[in-house]
C-alpha cells in the first residue's frame, strides 16, 4: 500500500502538479506553456527542489529571517543587486507584478545580495517609487549560494511548502502579460 501511495504522490509530482494554497492543483507544465517572450528563459522543474534555510537580513530592523516564513505561499523570490543593470531595469516591473496579483496566495520577495548598502537601497526603491517590495539583505551571499546563485539576476518560482518549482536566469519582463498569465496558473485563481 505503502508503494502504491509512494508512486502517486511521484506521478503527481513529476506531472507538474502542486497542491495551491486554496487546495487546487497547480498544474506546472500547464504553466510552462504560458511561457512567451522573456519567460521562455523560465525553467519550470519536472520535482521540486529543496530550499536554503539559510537566514538573511530584514530591511529596516536588523533581525535576521529565512525563506521558511513565506511557506503557505507562493512567492516569487528575486536575487538583485544595486550595481546590476538588469536588475535594477527589472525591479519596477517586479513592483507591478505585486501589486497585481500579490496577496495572501501570494508574494514577491526581493533580496540584494552581496555589497549593496541599505542606504544605496532605500534611495533606488524612493528614486523608481517602489513601496511594496521588501528591501531585504544577503550581504554575505549565504543564501544565494547555497541556492546556486551565480551572477545576477536569478528569479526563483517557491511553493507553498518552500520548495523551488521554477527558475528564470537573467532579467525578465515580470509585468508582462506572460508572466502575469503564468504566476495566475499556478496559483488557479
Amino acid at each position: 500500500m505503502k508503494r502504491i501511495v509512494a508512486a502517486l504522490v511521484y506521478t503527481a509530482l513529476g506531472a507538474g502538479a502542486i497542491m495551491a494554497p486554496n487546495g487546487a492543483r497547480a498544474d506546472l507544465a500547464e504553466a510552462a506553456l504560458l511561457r512567451t517572450g522573456d519567460m521562455k528563459k523560465l525553467v519550470v522543474h519536472e520535482v521540486p527542489e529543496a530550499v536554503s534555510k539559510a537566514n538573511f537580513d530584514l530591511a529596516d530592523d536588523g533581525g535576521k529571517q529565512s525563506l521558511e516564513a513565506y511557506e503557505g505561499k507562493y512567492i516569487l523570490l528575486n536575487f538583485w543587486a544595486t550595481w546590476c543593470a538588469p536588475c535594477r531595469k527589472e525591479m519596477p516591473q517586479l513592483s507591478e507584478l505585486q501589486a497585481e496579483l500579490g496577496g495572501d496566495d501570494f508574494e514577491v520577495v526581493t533580496i540584494a545580495t552581496g555589497r549593496n548598502s541599505p542606504a544605496g537601497i532605500k534611495k533606488f526603491f524612493e528614486e523608481t517609487g517602489i513601496s511594496n517590495l521588501p528591501r531585504h539583505q544577503d550581504p554575505k551571499q549565504t543564501l544565494a549560494s547555497q541556492m546556486g546563485i551565480f551572477g545576477l539576476p536569478i528569479t526563483v518560482l517557491i511553493d507553498p511548502e518552500g520548495r523551488e518549482i521554477a527558475r528564470l536566469r537573467g532579467d525578465a519582463d515580470w509585468s508582462s502579460d506572460s508572466a502575469k498569465a503564468i504566476i495566475k496558473a499556478v496559483l488557479i485563481e
